[in-house]
């Protein structure tokens, strides 16, 4: 019988995971799908596993992050920790959720760090934002979140200046701005204040080269774009579901 898997989220008309998931299957001669389901409301999900009973796995995205958790039966440490889910497996029935997430920003970060890059500022306070948190953490990078408004642990966007980009060395984008088709969009930062000492790390991987990251570029900045870590987390999952 065909194994099922596919992504949960809204919307998903961009989503890589199909085309992704779907090419590996046909390379490997694995008999599997992978489907893209689009929900408007998280409370749709227990009525799309009832319709779709040879669910083995799913990934999950934008805005279900978090909001899925309460309709797991279980979770791993990372993401227990984290308080965010990226993966579920689904075994007889029961749902556990993973947080790979952790795993492809950690792989793809680690190999850019200089020593200079020893404060952050963490742009979005959302579900992938607690993944990036996690893994700094690991690495013992001191970070300062930035968000729309301003909160007890977030600094808001009109706070940011030149002094503090020039005190946090390596900068990452966890919201979707930039991502197509919206690609004339990037966070307002003081851009003219980054330098060659800046690390940007743009988790958007649609276009290649944000804004975001043009405006890094432009100032000598070291960039990265989300591609990598979306293969590698992708990949993790992949393990997670045929463990």
């Amino acid at each position: 019988m065909e194994r099922e898997f596919g992504i949960i989220g809204h919307p998903l008309t961009h989503s890589f995971s199909p085309s992704f998931f779907n090419k590996k299957f046909e390379e490997e001669n694995i008999d599997a799908m992978y489907t893209a389901f689009e929900i408007e409301h998280i409370s749709q999900f227990p009525i799309l596993l009832q319709q779709h009973p040879n669910l083995c796995g799913l990934s999950v995205t934008i805005p279900y992050k978090k909001t899925v958790i309460p309709l797991l039966d279980e979770l791993d440490d990372a993401a227990k920790n984290i308080g965010a889910v990226n993966c579920i497996a689904i075994n007889n029935g029961k749902l556990k959720g993973f947080n790979t997430d952790v795993f492809g920003f950690s792989e793809s970060l680690h190999p850019l760090l200089q020593t200079q890059h020893n404060r952050a500022l963490i742009l979005g306070t959302g579900g992938s934002s607690l993944a990036v948190q996690y893994v700094l953490k690991q690495f013992n990078i001191p970070f300062q979140m930035v968000s729309r408004n301003k909160g007890n642990l977030a600094l808001c966007y009109e706070d940011l200046n030149e002094a503090i980009i020039h005190a946090h060395t390596l900068i990452i984008n966890t919201t979707p701005l930039g991502m197509f088709p919206k690609k004339n969009d990037c966070a307002p930062i003081p851009y003219e204040a980054l330098t060659p000492h800046h690390l940007l790390f743009d988790l958007v991987y649609n276009p290649q080269e944000t804004l975001f990251l043009q405006k890094g570029k432009s100032q000598g900045a070291t960039i990265k774009n989300g591609l990598a870590m979306l293969h590698l987390q992708a990949l993790r999952s992949w393990e997670i579901w045929n463990s």
